[in-house]
C-alpha cells in the first residue's frame, strides 16, 4: 500500500471512529478519487443501463451496474446535504442492487458455482446494513469527499504551478542559448569590420546586454515572488487541513 492510500485509508478511520462495522463498509464503497469517469455520468442514464441489463437477465452486468447507481447517488448526496429525499433514492438502489444480487446468487447456485454464490452472501448483507444506515454513510462519506476533493484540488494546483515553474525555466534556458548563439555571431562578424565599425558594434552591443541583463534580473525578481505566493498558498491549505482536522476532533468524529 502507497503512502497516499494509507492516508486516505487513515483518514476513513479516523471520521467512522469506532464504528468498525461502517468503516468496514465505506471502506469497500468510497471512492478514493471522487472525480473518476463514473461520476461524472448522469445517474439516470447509470440506471438505465443498470435495468437494461437486468431486462436482458445478465445478472452479474446487472449488479455491477446497479453497484455503479449506488455509489453515484452516495456521492451525489453528500454534494446535496439539504435534500433529505436523497437518501430514499439511495435506499431504493440499494434495494435493487440487492434483489439483482440475489437473482445471480440464485443462478449460481443453480449453475454449481456454489463458491462464487457464496461470496454474494457478503455483498447481500453489505447492502442491508447500508440501507440501514443509510445517514450515517451519506454523513461520514460528506466528510470523507469534501476532504478528498480538497486535497485533490490542491494537489492538482501544485502540479500546475509546477509545470509553470518548469515552462519558466526551460524558456529561460532557451534564451540564454539564443543569447550565446546572438553573441558568437556577433563576434564572426566584427572580425570583417573595421576599427570604428568595430567599436560602434560594441557600444551596441554593450547596450543590448544591459537591456538582457535587466531583463534577466525583472524575471528572477518576478520568480521570486511567484515562489513567495506559492509559499503562501502552501500555508493557507496547511491551514485550512488543520482546521479540518480540528473541526473533527471538536464534533467527536476522531
Amino acid at each position: 500500500m502507497s503512502k497516499k492510500e494509507e492516508k486516505q485509508e487513515d483518514l476513513l478511520k479516523v471520521l467512522c471512529g469506532n464504528d468498525t462495522e461502517l468503516y468496514r463498509l465505506l471502506s469497500r464503497y468510497l471512492y478514493a478519487n471522487p472525480t473518476v469517469a463514473t461520476f461524472k455520468r448522469d445517474l439516470g442514464v447509470l440506471i438505465a443501463e443498470a435495468e437494461k441489463s437486468l431486462n436482458e437477465e445478465n445478472y452479474r452486468e446487472a449488479m455491477e451496474k446497479y453497484q455503479l447507481t449506488v455509489d453515484k447517488a452516495i456521492f451525489e448526496a453528500t454534494q446535496n446535504p439539504g435534500e433529505k429525499d436523497r437518501y430514499g433514492v439511495i435506499q431504493d438502489l440499494v434495494s435493487k442492487t440487492a434483489r439483482v444480487t440475489e437473482k445471480l446468487k440464485e443462478k449460481l447456485e443453480k449453475e454449481g458455482l456454489v463458491d462464487y454464490a457464496s461470496s454474494l452472501g457478503g455483498r447481500i448483507k453489505n447492502y442491508r446494513f447500508l440501507s440501514e444506515r443509510i445517514e450515517d454513510v451519506v454523513r461520514i462519506a460528506s466528510l470523507y469527499y469534501r476532504e478528498r476533493l480538497e486535497e485533490l484540488g490542491a494537489e492538482e494546483k501544485r502540479e500546475t504551478r509546477g509545470k509553470e515553474r518548469y515552462g519558466a525555466d526551460r524558456e529561460e534556458e532557451k534564451e540564454k542559448g539564443a543569447a550565446k548563439a546572438r553573441q558568437e555571431a556577433k563576434r564572426e562578424e566584427r572580425k570583417e569590420m573595421g576599427r570604428g565599425e568595430r567599436r560602434e558594434a560594441e557600444r551596441v552591443d554593450k547596450r543590448e546586454e544591459k537591456r538582457e541583463k535587466e531583463k534577466r534580473e525583472a524575471r528572477k525578481k518576478e520568480r521570486e515572488v511567484a515562489e513567495r505566493e506559492e509559499d503562501k498558498i502552501e500555508e493557507k491549505e496547511d491551514v485550512k487541513r488543520e482546521a479540518r482536522r480540528k473541526e473533527r476532533r471538536e464534533t467527536g468524529i476522531s
